[in-house]
């Protein structure tokens, strides 16, 4: 079965994420066959705007940590460095910076490495029941590679969601701005449709000249060196993890299975 779904009509590329078993937790695949996805959908003259959608009860669980391979032989700050620069880093930054408007339609949970999906998003539908968290410090790492929470939340609000490991439900989510707009969960598909249409229909180039200028703007701002610098600070937590001889967010996955079974 396909990890990620492709399909483009009417100006609207909608990619899915079809893993929905396994609350779309993402292997190494899913984010290759995403990047690709968002590769062809950016390439293509015809589609104007970008939907991310998932199957399933959940949006994303994060990262498959139970076995998402490739894993490298021997676990070393090197080599996870070297993968996570890529797909965690690089990757997203890649989709955020895509000069078409696009949209995440959010519905369950989307825990820790599903936030690095929906925020390079420029807009955010989400369902009622959708709920988002990064309780990794609980595994020894002091938040998601792509570290958007001061942007996202505001700082007091991403301190306080990082200390707890706590969720942000979509409507505190509506309220500080990181969510768009919200919805009932059958609703969902339709709302980041109708939304999608509406975008579609308007000047192709003023909506990239558009995206462009507010996401420059939080560039000059820092966003763009801060998601790189505090990356390399994500790599610390690893490497203490190693120092202490163990590689704990490997095997510490009570929070992320009891944060799925709450639902």
């Amino acid at each position: 079965m396909d990890q990620i779904l492709y399909e483009a009509k009417d100006g609207v590329a909608v990619i899915t994420l079809n893993r929905p078993e396994a609350a779309n937790a993402q292997t190494m695949a899913l984010l290759d066959d995403l990047d690709a996805a968002w590769t062809r959908a950016a390439a293509d003259q015809d589609v104007r705007v970008i939907v991310l959608k998932a199957n399933g009860r959940h949006f994303s669980a994060g990262h498959d940590i139970k076995g998402g391979g490739p894993a490298p032989d021997k676990i070393t700050l090197e080599s996870i460095y070297e993968i996570e620069s890529r797909r965690y880093l690089e990757y997203t930054l890649r989709w955020r910076n895509v000069p078409k408007p696009s949209i995440a339609a959010v519905q369950g949970k989307c825990i820790a490495g599903g936030l690095m999906l929906c925020w390079p998003c420029d807009l955010i539908v989400a369902a009622e029941n959708a709920q988002f968290s990064d309780p990794v410090v609980h595994m020894g790492i002091g938040g998601v590679e792509y570290h958007g929470h001061t942007w996202e939340l505001g700082p007091r609000k991403a301190k306080e969601i990082l200390f707890t490991g706590r969720p942000v439900t979509a409507e505190e989510a509506e309220k500080v701005g990181m969510v768009n707009k919200v919805v009932p969960l059958e609703e969902l598909e339709s709302a980041a449709m109708e939304l999608a249409g509406q975008i579609a229909k308007m000047h192709p180039f003023a909506l990239r000249q558009a995206k462009r200028a507010v996401n420059q703007s939080l560039d000059v701002q820092g966003f763009y060196a801060a998601i790189q610098s505090v990356f390399d600070i994500h790599q610390t937590g690893h490497g203490n993890a190693l120092s202490d001889g163990g590689y704990p967010i490997m095997v510490r996955l009570d929070e992320m299975k009891k944060q799925l079974k709450s639902n």
